[in-house]
């Protein structure tokens, strides 16, 4: 292949993100080199280089859109169960964003988009929470505790950890009824 070739792409940019996010998928964080990822991509060793600058900021940008389509998927759910539901399944249909969304020291902390999406996150999450009423400071550990059971189920369900525990049963099936216990 010539190297006009290797960079005709259309959207380099895209085609660089997504040979990421599928090898994040695959293989985790740690499989992840930029020479590798342009070997993938079908681009030159350089151009990962040229619209990420380094790893992490490719890892950042990766977070950035999962945080975007986390905080899309989620506010189009209605009611706390139902978006705690709509956590696991986006943990299932894009495990290379959600590996790196909450990983710590890959990404470029300071990134102002990475802040802003994370904050609209967190306010979908918020709503979620106030929705069923209560005190601040009762919402705050409702929030924490509705947070760390999806996510961790969501984890486990990533990793293999509730495969004999789920016996072949719907992940995002058992998780609502999970929840609904626990959040009544």
């Amino acid at each position: 292949m010539s190297e006009r070739e290797q960079y005709h792409h259309g959207d380099l940019r895209r085609a660089i993100m997504t040979a990421a996010v599928d090898t994040l998928a695959e293989q985790g964080p740690e499989a992840l080199s930029m020479r590798a990822l342009a070997r993938r991509a079908g681009v030159s060793h350089a151009a990962p280089a040229h619209h990420f600058t380094d790893r992490a900021g490719l890892l950042t940008a990766v977070a950035t859109e999962g945080y975007r389509l986390l905080a899309d998927a989620l506010a189009a759910e209605e009611g706390l169960l139902a978006r705690g539901a709509g956590y696991v399944r986006f943990a299932r249909e894009h495990p290379g964003h959600f590996r790196v969304m909450f990983t710590p020291g890959l990404l470029h902390e300071d990134d102002a988009e990475l802040s802003a999406e994370r904050g609209r996150l967190a306010d979908v999450l918020r709503s979620s929470v106030a929705e069923r009423g209560g005190e601040e400071h009762e919402q705050e550990g409702r929030r924490l505790a509705a947070w760390s059971l999806a996510h961790g189920f969501a984890a486990l369900t990533l990793s293999g950890g509730l495969d004999a525990a789920l016996g072949g049963r719907d992940p995002v099936e058992c998780f609502r009824a999970v929840a609904a216990r626990v959040f009544p």
